[in-house]
């Protein structure tokens, strides 16, 4: 036992200090890790999921405490059920993974992955008592007939959890959470958090069925988040020189009620992402449900869900492919968000999708869309979207020139607030700003909001008409002053 730790210290230290062999946060062994983490903690010990404890657990597992001695997989497990999982209902500990002091290092054997060494701090807290700790571990992952498993963990250094460490844990107190919900009868919140340009802490609150939790990748309907999807689709395709931002759209498509309207020669692309196209939201608005324009294009703001379908039309004429498709290469594949898609398939996954809820809990008929709609209707997961933000946040892989004519205060909504592209701006002096969208549909209300100076965000999805309810709280618990500003901007 005394050489099993060891080679665990060994291995802890080893890879501490050899920098050089850390995996990048964006790649593909480091999500995988989290993932499995996530599951692990989030879902398994925050939920007393044994489940999960059984599929990732290595039957192997040596687990090393510096309070409780060591442990193999049948008495880690029992452990659980007889301790902190013995009463679900009034247990006290939370586990917070700190994603800022997390590594992963990738072992190899002849040039082939076969494990991984995860070090990093996690929280515990006792929200009853107010109180909770702080500890390091080390984690040993292996590929086992192809599936993760835990084959070794280290836990120590086990600490009391000082008021600087409470305020950085901003998902700890989940009652406080959970009692917003039930007050505003929301069944499922997904929330996510940026902190220093990284997507950093993840949950996801309520039931995705009834007795069933919601699990970590819960699907939401994200309604109009759609439109930044889009709207970065076609930045990336100005960027790399395939688009025009100022072309009249007229040469490649023209919508049938507007083929005898000469303005429509005047429509360009940043009409629509700034939300100047002087469309209605949507034709069906309109009392013969035609499209038309009450204004001329470029004049003033008007916000319109019908102007995003006629960019995808034209970029589906000019590249000849569907929109979901592009959308797939420049984003979602690069991005590794497989959970996200503008139309249902054989692979969604519909165990995972939160259905949505009117005002007092009754279910909508969910559905499914097999055509791509650039304005509405996206379903993705928090991890998938909050991958999206951050990469917003690092440039979105965008010339500067473009990435600056998205930050741009295109058209003005009312005083401190704009459109920029794709993007609602929010002026909240002092040179500081937030770029920020929301998605409302019957059954989900959510909201983005991204601070680039600081760059820090939140994230919110809700299954429920009542969503929107939630937002000052969490807006001006998580993001402060700031926060505060943005409500008071848009109670205006």
């Amino acid at each position: 036992m005394t050489n099993k730790i060891v080679f665990g210290v060994l291995i802890f230290s080893v890879f501490a200090n050899t920098l050089f062999a850390q995996s990048n946060k964006s790649s593909e062994i480091y999500r995988t890790i989290l993932a499995k983490d996530s599951l692990l903690f989030e879902v398994g010990f925050n939920q007393c999921d044994i489940g999960q404890f059984e599929n990732l657990l290595s039957e192997n597992l040596k687990f090393f405490h510096d309070k409780d001695g060591i442990s193999n997989k049948e008495k880690f497990i029992t452990d659980l059920k007889k301790g902190i999982c013995n009463n679900v209902e009034n247990r006290k500990v939370k586990r917070i993974l700190i994603k800022d002091k997390t590594e992963i290092f990738p072992l190899y054997r002849n040039g082939l992955l076969y494990g991984a060494v995860q070090n990093g701090e996690h929280t515990f807290s006792e929200v009853r008592e107010n109180q909770g700790g702080i500890a390091k571990f080390s984690n040993v992952w292996q590929l086992e007939n192809e599936q993760w498993k835990l084959t070794e963990s280290f836990s120590f250094d086990h600490q009391p959890l000082s008021n600087q460490q409470k305020n950085t844990s901003i998902l700890a107190n989940d009652s406080v959470i959970q009692s917003w919900l039930s007050e505003n009868n929301i069944k499922t919140l997904g929330l996510g958090i940026i902190e220093n340009g990284k997507l950093n802490q993840i949950k996801v609150f309520g039931e995705i069925s009834k007795g069933n939790p919601a699990p970590y990748n819960t699907i939401f309907n994200v309604a109009s988040l759609t439109k930044p999807i889009t709207a970065m689709v076609t930045l990336k395709l100005i960027s790399l020189g395939k688009w025009n931002l100022d072309e009249p759209l007229y040469k490649y498509y023209i919508d049938p009620d507007l083929a005898n309207d000469s303005r429509n020669k005047l429509l360009t692309t940043r009409h629509i992402l700034s939300h100047q196209t002087g469309f209605a939201n949507w034709r069906s608005d309109n009392e013969n449900k035609k499209l038309h324009f009450i204004s001329e294009p470029g004049t003033k703001y008007g916000y319109s869900g019908e102007g995003f379908e006629y960019l995808r039309k034209a970029l589906e004429k000019k590249f000849k492919k569907p929109f979901d498709k592009i959308a797939e290469e420049l984003i979602f594949k690069p991005l590794k968000m497989k959970d996200t898609d503008f139309v249902w398939s054989g692979i969604t996954d519909e165990s995972r999708f939160a259905i949505g809820y009117n005002e007092i809990g009754e279910p909508y008929k969910t559905i499914k869309n097999t055509k791509a709609n650039a304005a509405d209707d996206l379903h993705t997961t928090i991890e998938d979207y909050g991958n999206f933000l951050v990469d917003i946040l690092d440039g979105g892989n965008l010339s500067e020139k473009i990435y600056q004519e998205m930050l741009k205060k295109q058209s003005k909504i009312k005083e401190n607030q704009y459109f920029g592209l794709g993007w609602v701006l929010y002026d909240l002096g002092n040179s500081e700003f937030a770029i920020s969208h929301s998605g409302a549909d019957n059954g989900t209300q959510c909201l983005v909001v991204l601070l680039p100076n600081t760059k820090q965000g939140v994230i919110i999805f809700t299954n429920s008409d009542n969503g929107n309810k939630i937002y000052e709280k969490i807006l001006t618990n998580y993001l402060g002053d700031y926060g505060r500003k943005i409500i008071k901007i848009e109670n205006k």
